[in-house]
């Protein structure tokens, strides 16, 4: 569904929420396929396509949300008197603002690809096929997935606030798999042509094969470069600490207060939906323009993220990052983004006398949320590195560490990276820090 039919459909509903004192459209269009594969056969082609409608209606500030994909007369209808309904028995919030009435915004270059949102099968096939030659020629078998989608957004309401936005995403992973070692690479862009399956394939297969025989190593501090694959992985679970709910609930390591040194001063971050290696959508899900907002300055955190609500009740700026109503997450960051170093990896690398170099994580969970602790394993590739040069393969180790403290004495490469998995995408680059707490190794 285009863009116009959802403006049309979106004032229609608008149209049946008179029972309502305000009301919030959201019309929300996907197209999204995934084709997985393992052992270099195609085992899986999934696809949806699906249009969906949300209304938020607001009664006498108490507030109800309905939500349907059935779009013939009787089933909007339906989906606005049940919305209005549930406000009736909502309890009140008197801090319930009113909604916002948005304003004019602009797609970030890039945003969309024709080629992307019309790939086919057969293109993601031949995606898959790229990363298969490598297996082959490096006598490996491997796993993993080639995903494209495209998607639309518009979201209406009675203050005035109408925004539309469409836009396309492509991605592959693959874990190359030798005798006794694996080797990881991803890919991600807004199009499909800027997804490089084939170096992908070649780079899994080549950590693979350079982490044959792994050696143990001992638990303990060490010096760590995580490739942006792997630091992608860790910084996300600070992703929610930025959000102004958090913020206000206490959960978040700077409820302690804003304008103070939590990091390195080599640590800079925004939160930016027109950075050109992750453009996104220029409003949030109450249609506000959504704005680029710098979270950490040379490791000072300046900013929490906002939507009405909790703009209205910090007397913060509206930032334009409301998720879709209700949720219980409040407003969070959509598009982070960690601002480069000044040296490259092979920098990093060489200046370091004994540490890891890490191409990622599995199973991060958290131990201690405000002080952002997490535990979790190193996979897929971890390496020794002495006297400044990559020596061979370790075995894998399990980590308990503060990312609070890990990034207080930190270094970023150069080069940056989108990085993501199914619930995240962000730009990255790599990054050393100095001990890294590993608790325990493994067997393999």
């Amino acid at each position: 569904m285009h863009s116009a039919q959802r403006e049309t459909l979106a004032k229609r509903l608008l149209g049946l929420a008179d029972g309502a004192d305000q009301a919030e459209v959201l019309i929300a269009s996907e197209d999204s396929a995934l084709t997985r594969f393992t052992h270099e056969v195609s085992n899986q082609n999934v696809a949806t396509a699906d249009v969906g409608v949300a209304v938020r209606a607001i009664v006498d500030r108490r507030t109800g949300v309905a939500r349907s994909n059935q779009l013939d007369d009787e089933s909007l209808r339906d989906v606005v008197e049940r919305a209005i309904a549930m406000a009736r028995l909502a309890p009140s919030d008197p801090l319930q603002p009113d909604l916002p009435a948005g304003g004019s915004t602009t797609a970030p270059p890039g945003a969309y690809d024709d080629a992307t949102a019309h790939a086919t099968a057969e293109r993601r096939a031949a995606m898959c096929a790229d990363i298969f030659a490598s297996a082959e020629a490096a006598d490996q078998w491997c796993a993993g997935y080639v995903a494209s989608a495209s998607s639309g957004y518009t979201i209406a309401n009675t203050s005035g606030a109408l925004g539309s936005f469409d836009g396309t995403n492509a991605g592959l992973n693959v874990k190359m798999n030798a005798a006794d070692s694996t080797g990881f690479a991803e890919a991600h862009g807004a199009a499909i042509g800027s997804v490089d399956a084939a170096a992908a394939g070649r780079r899994a297969a080549e950590k693979a094969g350079r982490a044959k025989h792994p050696k143990p190593v001992d638990p303990g501090a060490w010096t760590v470069i995580l490739e942006p694959t792997a630091f992608g992985e860790l910084f996300v679970y600070l992703s929610h600490h930025f959000s102004a709910q958090s913020y206000d609930e206490g959960s978040s390591f700077c409820s302690d207060g804003l304008d103070k040194q939590y990091f390195a001063d080599t640590l800079t971050v925004h939160d930016d939906y027109a950075h050109p290696l992750n453009p996104g959508m220029p409003f949030d899900f109450e249609g506000q323009p959504t704005m680029r907002v710098p979270l950490v300055e040379n490791g000072i955190v300046r900013n929490v993220v906002t939507d009405s609500y909790y703009a209205r009740k910090l007397e913060r700026p509206n930032t334009g990052h409301a998720l879709p109503a209700p949720n219980s997450y409040g407003p969070q960051p959509r598009n982070l983004c960690v601002a480069p170093g000044s040296r490259s990896l092979e920098h990093l690398i060489a200046e370091t006398k004994r540490g890891l170099l890490i191409t990622r994580f599995w199973y991060i969970r958290t131990v201690d949320q405000k002080k952002a602790v997490v535990t979790g394993m190193t996979r897929d590739g971890t390496f020794l590195v002495e006297d400044g040069k990559v020596t061979h393969g370790v075995r894998n180790l399990r980590f308990n560490q503060s990312i609070l403290e890990a990034l207080r004495h930190c270094e970023l490469s150069s080069e940056q990276k989108r990085t993501g998995q199914y619930h995240y995408s962000l730009v990255a680059p790599a990054v050393k820090i100095d001990k890294f707490h590993f608790t325990s190794g493994t067997e393999f």
